[in-house]
C-alpha cells in the first residue's frame, strides 16, 4: 500500500510538472483588426512558428466588430497578447496596455510621434502603418470615357464627369461609381472615412487637434454632395444599397465595371498583387484622387493620409507571453518576410527597416503633398464612442438613402450622438 501511494504521489508530481510546463509555454495571440490582411497574417504567423517553435495564433474580427470581439476575447482565459488600441480606445483599454517604452519595436521606429502615450507618459501603443484613402480611380476607363485625372480638381469637376459617365454607362460598358454599400462589411467607408472629411474641415477651422466635447456638423451638408453622386451615378441605387457588400463594391471596380471606388491604399494588394482575386489590374492604370465635397479651396486638397492602426501588448498576459509577443513584433518589423508583407499589405510603415513603398496609392499621396497640397488628416480617430457614433450616422444615411428621410437627420446624428458619447467617454 505504501509503495502504491508513493507511486501515485510521484505520478501526481510528474503530471503537475507537465501541466506547469504547458501553462508557462510562451505563445502569441494576435487579434487582428484588418480583415483584408487576414490571409497574410496567417501565413506570416505560420512561418514564424516554424522558424522559432513559438505558437502564433491570429484571429481576425469581422468588419465593424473589433471592439465587441475584443471585449469577448479579453474575458477568456487565453486572451489576446497583441491587439489594437487607438486614441479613442485608450480610456477603455489603457490598463491593458503594456508600457512599450524602450522596447525593440519602439526603438525600431523611424518616425517620431508614431505612438500613443498615456497621461503618465507610458507608451500604450505603436503605429504600424500609415495608410491613405480617397477615390481609387481607373485611369484607363476614365480615358475611354474621354477624360483625364487632370480634368478633376474639385467637386464640380467630379460631378460633371460622373454624371456624364453614368448617362453613357450602357454605351461605355461601365458606370461612374462602384456600389456605396450600406451592409456592415462596407458602411465603415462612409460612417468613418467619408465622415472624417467633414470632421477634418471643421477641426481645421477651429484649430482642433484632439477630441472635442462637441461638433457643429458644419460640413455635413457637403457630404451630401458626394453621397448623392455615389448613389445616383452607380449601377446600384436605392434600396439595393442596404445589402450591397464591400466585396461587391470591390468586385465591380476590379472587374472594370466602375471608374471610381472609395477605398484605401490597403486595396493595392487585392487589386494588383493578389492573383486569386482574379482582377489582374495594372498598377499603371490606377491612381487615387481626393474626396472632393465642395469646400472652398479644395483644389489644393490631398488624400486622406494617417492611421488608426496601433499595436498594444496585453499587460495582463504572462511575462513569457509578453516577451514572446515583443519578440514577434520585432521580427515582423525587421525581417525580410515581415517587412515584405507589411509593404505589400499596408504600404508605408514607420519603421527603420520598412521597404520602399511600391503602393501606387501611397505614391499618389506623396506626389500631391510634394505639389503643395494639404493632407486631409484622419480626424475620425478622435471620435468618442466610435462604434455607437458611427452606427447612428450610418443609420441616418441609410434612412435617407433607402427610405427618403431628410438629410437633416444625418446632421442631428452627427452632432447629438457626438455630444452624448463624449459625456459617456469622460464620465468618471
Amino acid at each position: 500500500m505504501k509503495k502504491f501511494l508513493a507511486m501515485a504521489l510521484a505520478l501526481v508530481m510528474v503530471l503537475s510538472l507537465v501541466a506547469c510546463g504547458k501553462k508557462d509555454e510562451a505563445s502569441v495571440y494576435y487579434l487582428n483588426f484588418k480583415p483584408e490582411a487576414d490571409a497574410a497574417w496567417q501565413q506570416l504567423a505560420d512561418e514564424y512558428t516554424k522558424a522559432t517553435g513559438i505558437p502564433v495564433k491570429v484571429v481576425t474580427a469581422a468588419s465593424g466588430t473589433y471592439e465587441d470581439t475584443l471585449v469577448a476575447e479579453m474575458d477568456k482565459k487565453e486572451a489576446p497578447t497583441l491587439f489594437q488600441v487607438n486614441v479613442g480606445g485608450l480610456k477603455s483599454w489603457g490598463d491593458y496596455c503594456y508600457d512599450l517604452t524602450g522596447t525593440d519595436v519602439v526603438n525600431e521606429l523611424a518616425a517620431e510621434g508614431a505612438v500613443i502615450t498615456k497621461d503618465n507618459g507610458e507608451i500604450a501603443s505603436v503605429a504600424y502603418c500609415v495608410e491613405t484613402y480617397g477615390l481609387i480611380t481607373n485611369k484607363a476607363l476614365l480615358k475611354k470615357a474621354g477624360y483625364e485625372v487632370s480634368d478633376i480638381k474639385n467637386f464640380a469637376d467630379l460631378k460633371k464627369v460622373a454624371e456624364d459617365i453614368h448617362a453613357r454607362s450602357a454605351e461605355l460598358g461601365f458606370d461612374a461609381f462602384s456600389s456605396a454599400g450600406l451592409d456592415g462589411s462596407s458602411n465603415w467607408r462612409f460612417s468613418g472615412h467619408l465622415s472624417s472629411v467633414a470632421l477634418f474641415y471643421e477641426f481645421r477651422d477651429n484649430n482642433v487637434s484632439g477630441m472635442p466635447a462637441t461638433v457643429t456638423g458644419k460640413y455635413v451638408e457637403n457630404l451630401k454632395n458626394l453621397w448623392d453622386l455615389y448613389t445616383t451615378c452607380s449601377a446600384t441605387t436605392g434600396a439595393a444599397l442596404s445589402t450591397a457588400t464591400s466585396d461587391m463594391s470591390e468586385a465591380e471596380f476590379g472587374q472594370g465595371k466602375a471608374v471610381f471606388f472609395q477605398n484605401g491604399s490597403w486595396e493595392y494588394n487585392n487589386l494588383v498583387l493578389d492573383a486569386s482575386k482574379g482582377f489582374n489590374m495594372k498598377a499603371e492604370d490606377l491612381t487615387m484622387i481626393p474626396l472632393y465635397i465642395g469646400v472652398e479651396g479644395e483644389e489644393k486638397a490631398g488624400l486622406c493620409t494617417g492611421t488608426e492602426n496601433y499595436w498594444a501588448v496585453n499587460a495582463k498576459a504572462s511575462e513569457a507571453d509578453i516577451k514572446a509577443t515583443l519578440d514577434f513584433l520585432k521580427w515582423v518589423v525587421t525581417s525580410e518576410s515581415g517587412t515584405t508583407m507589411m509593404a505589400e499589405q499596408f504600404g508605408a510603415s514607420p519603421f527603420k527597416a520598412a521597404k520602399p513603398v511600391e503602393n501606387i496609392f501611397c505614391k499618389a499621396s506623396d506626389a500631391l503633398i510634394a505639389n503643395g497640397n494639404y493632407n486631409v488628416d484622419w480626424s475620425f480617430i478622435y471620435t468618442p464612442g466610435t462604434d455607437d457614433w458611427r452606427a447612428a450616422v450610418i443609420d441616418a444615411i441609410s434612412q435617407y438613402t433607402v427610405k427618403g428621410a431628410s438629410w437633416d437627420n444625418v446632421k442631428t446624428a452627427f452632432v447629438d450622438t457626438w455630444a452624448k458619447e463624449y459625456k459617456e467617454y469622460t464620465a468618471g
